[in-house]
Formats: C-alpha cells, sequence, structure tokens
C-alpha cells in the first residue's frame, strides 16, 4: 500500500516562499545600472557629482539619454560649465517618461516633445527645458533636439542598453545635450527656492485665471509659506479648464471665504512628483481646505486611469496635463478642469462644455499685473500636516506585470518543494 509522507520542511519553504513573492521591489539607482556599462562610466560620475542620481530615487517612470565616454571626451561642456550649469545640462537627459524602443520606432516625422527634469526646475524659458524627439522615415535615425527652431545643439540615439519595463529606459546618444538660451557660465550661486507661485503660473502661459484668483484671495502667500514645511502639491487648473465651467456654477461670485476654501482644495499639504501621484497608496487626499474646514471633508480621489494621472472631486474629474515646476518642496500640475468640491457645489456630477464665439467666449486670459512679492523667508516653518509620506519617499518602484510574473514563478516552485518532499 502506498503511503504519503510529506516533510516536516515542506510548510516552512511554501510559507517562506508565499511571504517573499509579496515583497515590494525597491528603486534601483541609476548609477549602479550604469556601473556595468565601462562605456559610460563617465556619464555615471556626472549624475553622482551634480547628485542628478539623488533626484531620480523617486521617480517611477524616466528615459535616461546616456552619452559615452568617447563623444563625453571629444566635448568640451563639461569641462567649461560651472557645476550648477552642469547639473541642469544632466537634467536635460532625464526625460520623465518611460520610452521603450518600440515607442521610440513609432515616433511621426513632425516629432514628440517630451518633458525633462531640467524643464521642472522652473529655470527653463518657455519649453525649451523640453526635448522634441524625431525620426527620419527614410533610414529610421532618430535624432533629440531643442523645440527652439535651428537649435545648434543635437544628438542622435545609437541604442538602447538597458530596460526596466514601464519604469526605466536607458539610451545611449552620440552628444551632449544644451537647453536653447542655456548659460554655460551662470553663477553657481542660486537662490533658495522661496518660489513666487504666481510669476511661475504666468510664466507658463495658460494659467492667467488661477494667477488672478490667487492673488486677489490672499490665499498664496499661505502655499509660499507651506513650502518650508512638508511642501505642496498643487493642481492649477488651465485657462480653458475655467472657460469650460458651465453658467450655472458661479465661482467667480462666491463669497471671498468660499472662494478661498475652493482654492484650497487644489493643493495637496505635502510634496509629492508626478511618479508618486501615480503609484500613490492611499488614493483619498486631504487638501488644504480639509485642514481648515474638518477632517474628512474637501478630499481628493487620485488614481492613475489609462497612464494618466485622474483626480475626482466627488462631482468632476480631470486630468492631469503638464508638469509646471517640480522641484521639492514644490510641485505644480496642470489640470484639465476646475476642481469642485461637492462640500460647496452640491453632489451631482457636473458636465462642462467649451463656450463657443457665438455665446460669449472671450478668447485666451490675460496675464494679471502683478508686483513680484519678496522671497520667503527661510525661517517661516509650517509644522507638517497629518497626512502620510508621500509613496514616492518609500523608493518603491514596482512594475505590475514583473511582480505577477514572479508571483507565478515562485508559486511553482512552492509546489515543486511540496513534490520533492512528499515520498510514495
Amino acid at each position: 500500500m502506498a503511503v504519503l509522507r510529506i516533510s516536516h520542511f515542506a510548510p516552512t519553504i511554501v510559507y517562506f516562499l508565499l511571504l517573499s513573492s509579496s515583497y515590494p521591489i525597491f528603486a534601483i539607482n541609476i548609477t549602479s545600472l550604469l556601473s556595468t556599462y565601462p562605456d559610460l562610466s563617465d556619464f555615471a560620475n556626472l549624475l553622482t557629482a551634480t547628485a542628478v542620481d539623488g533626484d531620480l530615487i523617486h521617480r517611477s517612470s524616466l528615459t535616461l539619454l546616456a552619452v559615452p565616454n568617447s563623444f563625453l571626451r571629444a566635448s568640451d561642456l563639461a569641462h567649461r560649465s560651472s557645476a550648477s550649469s552642469l547639473a541642469d545640462v544632466i537634467r536635460y537627459h532625464v526625460l520623465l517618461q518611460y520610452l521603450s524602443w518600440p515607442d521610440i520606432r513609432q515616433i511621426p516625422a513632425a516629432g514628440k516633445l517630451i518633458t525633462t527634469l531640467y524643464q521642472t526646475t522652473g529655470r527653463a524659458t518657455n519649453d525649451f527645458g523640453s526635448v522634441n524627439i524625431t525620426r527620419n522615415p527614410a533610414n529610421g535615425v532618430v535624432s533629440v533636439h531643442s523645440p527652439a527652431s535651428y537649435s545648434p545643439s543635437n544628438a542622435t540615439i545609437l541604442s538602447l542598453i538597458k530596460t526596466l519595463p514601464y519604469n526605466v529606459s536607458i539610451f545611449t546618444v552620440n552628444s551632449l545635450l544644451v537647453p536653447n538660451g542655456f548659460d554655460l557660465m551662470a553663477s553657481e550661486s542660486r537662490p533658495p527656492l522661496g518660489l513666487n507661485i504666481t510669476r511661475t503660473l504666468i510664466d507658463g502661459h495658460n494659467f492667467n485665471v488661477a494667477a488672478s484668483m490667487l492673488m486677489a484671495s490672499g490665499v498664496v502667500e499661505e502655499f509660499e509659506a507651506d513650502e518650508a514645511g512638508a511642501g505642496i502639491t498643487m493642481f492649477v487648473p488651465t485657462d480653458d479648464a475655467f472657460a469650460d465651467l458651465p453658467t450655472t456654477e458661479r465661482l467667480q461670485s462666491l463669497p471671498a471665504d468660499k472662494k478661498a476654501v475652493v482654492l484650497k482644495f487644489h493643493v495637496l499639504h505635502s510634496y509629492y512628483t508626478m511618479g508618486s501621484l501615480e503609484s500613490i497608496v492611499n488614493p483619498v487626499q486631504p487638501t488644504l481646505a480639509t485642514e481648515e474646514m474638518g477632517a474628512e471633508s474637501f478630499t481628493l480621489n487620485i488614481s492613475k486611469v489609462n497612464g494618466s494621472v485622474a483626480i475626482d472631486s466627488g462631482i468632476v474629474q480631470a486630468t492631469v496635463t503638464q508638469t509646471v515646476f517640480d522641484q521639492n518642496p514644490v510641485a505644480i500640475f496642470g489640470v484639465s478642469k476646475v476642481l469642485l468640491p461637492r462640500e460647496v457645489f452640491g453632489n451631482n456630477p457636473i458636465a462642462t462644455t467649451r463656450p463657443t464665439p457665438n455665446n460669449g467666449a472671450t478668447g485666451t486670459a490675460q496675464p494679471p499685473d502683478i508686483s513680484l512679492s519678496p522671497e520667503n523667508s527661510p525661517g517661516s516653518y509650517t509644522p507638517p500636516s497629518r497626512m502620510s509620506s508621500p509613496p514616492g519617499f518609500r523608493e518603491e518602484l514596482r512594475s505590475e506585470a514583473q511582480i505577477n510574473r514572479g508571483q507565478r514563478f515562485i508559486l511553482a516552485c512552492a509546489l515543486c518543494c511540496i513534490g520533492l518532499y512528499v515520498v510514495v
């Protein structure tokens, strides 16, 4: 008669393997990835020397354009630039979007504009902190250059050397890229952040209504004071978003105190990068309005929908359309709709319609006339709120497809171990 005997080690092995299947995948240091490629050692050293590698730890989706030693040593840009300028040049090689080789091959001849890490510093002029990637349909050559016309700085993509699907890809290029109009010999000393939010929005060219409302309400000073605490993340509606508001929703006619609450409803009292918003653990997030009006009120629901960050106010769902500014401790993102809190505008979903020229559209909003306020005092500290730390600071870099495959593999190993310890 056959006797089944299962070793007492089998449950322990299965338990260990199942535990390890749920263990998170941590962020991988970019310089560690580059360390296996000796021909990229100079570029890896620049990432470390300029501290740009530290800026990448908390980002979950990026493409790095690395310059091989032979091309880097043939250029004197790295030697005649100040340290701060060189750091921005390196940031210009970090694209804030994951691009695979198939993505590169599908780029149209007209090109594709991609935001870089340099654009998020607020030091780029207009959109010159972005790069335009084009592909020649005749020979398949992919070029990277400034969106400015007749830019003298350009590079050709040579090859894909490393990819972590949906998170990180590393391509080699044949030249250092320099942003258009960039001063390589700029002073190494930069002023402390003390960001003038209104000026940043006006420079964004599509946020004039929001800038005017912030100035008129006086809440912008409160936002700027919060930079010294846990930081802030602002979701700023575009001018088109304000133009799309139904005439029944009279935002501008609200009393000043309620209008201020609506503006605070667009701000989280913690600094979040785009990557941390995309991988947010707790989707329901309190806002500055929550802190003023009470717990569990005036919250936003943040999630990733169809590859974009979606923000649900309860009656309006908007998407993040662009990064206006991103430098710890302040992030400013453009959003497609005005976030209307249900506590002020009711619980019924609101359908927005764009006004046509026949029903009173006024065209593009004009920037407000402002006098720049003094920079924030470094001593104005605001204690952190009750919010949990942004998920980006946990240094997790998840790839859901990879995790699922890993779990299936480990479960199969567990079953094999059981089979090895079963004696018939």
